[in-house]
């Protein structure tokens, strides 16, 4: 069997939880007929028809709006933002109620809102976001950001099998250049616990989504230039945040870069380093690192890009500079 693609492994995921509950449906703009923008319910709407995959007008508000009546009512939808820049005008509904409905009310809400995030694609400014910082600091929403197609089957299962609302953040960049054999039979990924991507024992890289094999491509090359044996933490779900994983990394390699591809400023990578400082800061031989993009809308252009965003190289140098403090 040929290897899966992290696209493909999605859609496997989403039709495998369609047939196996009919609470499931799915809604968004143009994920019928034309399949979404990137082709990832292409055939479902002829496996599952109309009523179960659900073209709407462009209103990210309608799309989340509709998906939590009816997850009160007892079904399970799935929302697709076009690109997950745009979940930004669903930002009121998914914060100050979908977040909010089991807590005020005890209206059980258990939906996935789904889409395309990440630059490394010359997508520009409108089209390359990583908006998990924007909903981190609100409680009620879990995150999901898989890096392999492995975990983007398994977690988007999972996610859709949640009795909570979850923001499922897949990185466009990854979806047809990353691929796996896949085991038959049931996969799931569970939401919360992280996965070590690589071993090692001088330092540590937290990280995740498509930087972990920017962070996989630097460890190679640290190793191989430097001798350095790095660790490479793949958080996958950022919220809840696997804090444990990252507290015993540290204590064995006792120095932690981390990255990430969203802007520095109010970046996840502060609120991580603030974690390993009240935790576990007695292990540190060095003072934590983060490597993050500039803080400015990502250029078109692709040199620009190429800039503005983390590259291995980045990776490396700042790994360097830890290893030899």
């Amino acid at each position: 069997m040929p290897e899966t693609t992290y696209l493909e492994a999605i859609r496997q995921g989403l039709s495998e939880e369609m047939e196996r509950d009919p609470r499931v449906f799915l809604i968004g703009e143009d994920i019928g007929a034309l399949g979404g923008p990137f082709r990832v319910t292409e055939g479902l709407l002829g496996r599952f028809g109309p009523e179960r995959v659900i073209d709407t007008p462009i209103s990210e508000q309608a799309i989340v709006g509709a998906a939590a009546g009816a997850a009160h009512m007892g079904l399970r939808p799935v929302c697709e933002m076009q690109f997950i820049d745009f979940i930004a005008c669903a930002y009121d509904l998914l914060t100050n109620y979908v977040a909010t409905a089991r807590y005020r009310a005890g209206l059980s809400t258990p939906m996935v809102v789904r889409g395309p995030s990440g630059g490394y694609v010359r997508g520009g400014p409108f089209h390359s976001q990583n908006p998990e910082a924007a909903f981190l600091h609100t409680p009620g929403l879990k995150i999901v950001c898989p890096a392999t197609a492995r975990d983007a089957k398994g977690l988007i299962k999972a996610a859709i099998r949640d009795e909570d609302p979850v923001l499922f953040f897949e990185h466009k960049y990854l979806y047809r250049r990353v691929k796996e054999d896949l085991p038959d039979g049931e996969l799931l990924a569970p939401i919360g616990p992280a996965r070590m991507a690589r071993e090692g024992r001088d330092l540590t890289v937290v990280t995740w989504s498509a930087m972990v094999w920017k962070a996989l491509e630097a460890a190679d090359r640290l190793e191989r230039e430097d001798g350095l044996a790095v660790e490479v933490v793949d958080l996958r779900t950022l919220m809840p945040m696997d804090d444990a994983a990252i507290v015993r990394s540290v204590r064995k390699t006792n120095r932690v870069l981390v990255a990430h591809e969203d802007t520095r400023t109010g970046g996840l990578a502060g609120e991580i380093i603030a974690r390993i400082n009240e935790q576990c800061f007695e292990w540190l031989d060095a003072p934590a690192r983060r490597v993050c993009a500039h803080d400015v809308p990502l250029p078109y252009a692709p040199t620009l890009e190429d800039f503005v965003l983390p590259q291995v190289e980045d990776l490396v140098a700042a790994c360097r500079w830890l290893a030899g403090y």
